[in-house]
């Protein structure tokens, strides 16, 4: 005979939040809940660009939703009562249709964003707005350049044939690439020393870099400012508008426990 506390405790649903990851803040977020909301159902979605991501505590779903309506059907499926955007501060396409698709779907959404960088007195900063402004910025800038925009992004620069790249990824990039180029295979974090060395090693003249924030990749910025070594700045991207922004973990939580009360 089926006890009937038992099964109206197996009819209680946990709270379920979805959180899109691939950044140390959204791991770091996972881990929290499942430390202090043991109740709550965490599920992190990866867009399964990396070869051999980082995986998070809790579920793990990986590819793409297939636009905001494919990814308010999932939210509703789902049966999802949050939703976290801890994407990449530069994976503009995903926080849109997340925004999107919360509104569809009726689910409360908010934005971890790590702070951006800030320059500091001797930094030589030429911020632009896309890489397309930051491939014509490196032709004035020198002809060894340090590339660590990402490898999805190189076609910006296959045309540039008189500069040399070091290109640091985490998986090997693929065509179309500058004609030129050298490929450094590696994940963050990085240490000071270690850049110092590859600045000067390679003899760079200018350095590349959206500004992703954090202190993971940030070494490489204060390794340019000793060196006198202009640094081209990718501005991010604007978060959605309307859509709640934090800038740390802990307040991600607290606005968890306010909104699943």
């Amino acid at each position: 005979m089926t006890d009937p506390a038992t099964t109206a405790s197996a009819s209680v649903r946990r709270p379920h939040v979805l959180i899109l990851g691939g950044t140390t803040e959204a791991r770091t977020l996972a881990a929290d809940l499942a430390d202090r909301l043991p109740g709550l159902r965490v599920t992190t979605s990866l867009a399964g660009r990396v070869a051999a991501p980082r995986l998070p505590a809790g579920e793990v779903r990986i590819g793409g939703f297939g636009g905001p309506d494919g990814l308010a059907r999932w939210l509703r499926e789902h049966a999802v009562d949050a939703l976290i955007d801890a994407t990449h501060p530069f994976a503009g396409t995903i926080s849109f249709n997340a925004a999107q698709a919360a509104a569809t779907a009726h689910v409360p959404l908010l934005a971890l964003r790590r702070p951006g960088w800030v320059p500091e007195p001797g930094d030589i900063w030429h911020p632009v707005a896309s890489l397309t402004e930051a491939a014509e910025a490196v032709r004035g800038l020198g002809h060894r350049i340090f590339l660590t925009t990402g490898r999805m992004g190189l076609a910006t620069f296959a045309h540039l044939t008189e500069q040399w790249f070091l290109v640091r990824s985490v998986d090997a990039p693929e065509p179309p690439h500058p004609p030129h180029m050298e490929v450094l295979l590696d994940r963050g974090p990085f240490t000071l020393e270690g850049e110092r060395a590859l600045l000067r090693d390679h003899r760079i003249d200018a350095l590349v870099t959206k500004d992703s924030g954090g202190a993971a990749t940030s070494p490489k910025l204060t390794a340019a400012r000793e060196a006198g070594v202009p640094v081209v700045v990718v501005r991010r991207p604007a978060v959605p508008e309307g859509v709640p922004v934090v800038e740390m973990v802990e307040e991600a939580v607290a606005w968890l426990r306010i909104r699943l009360g």
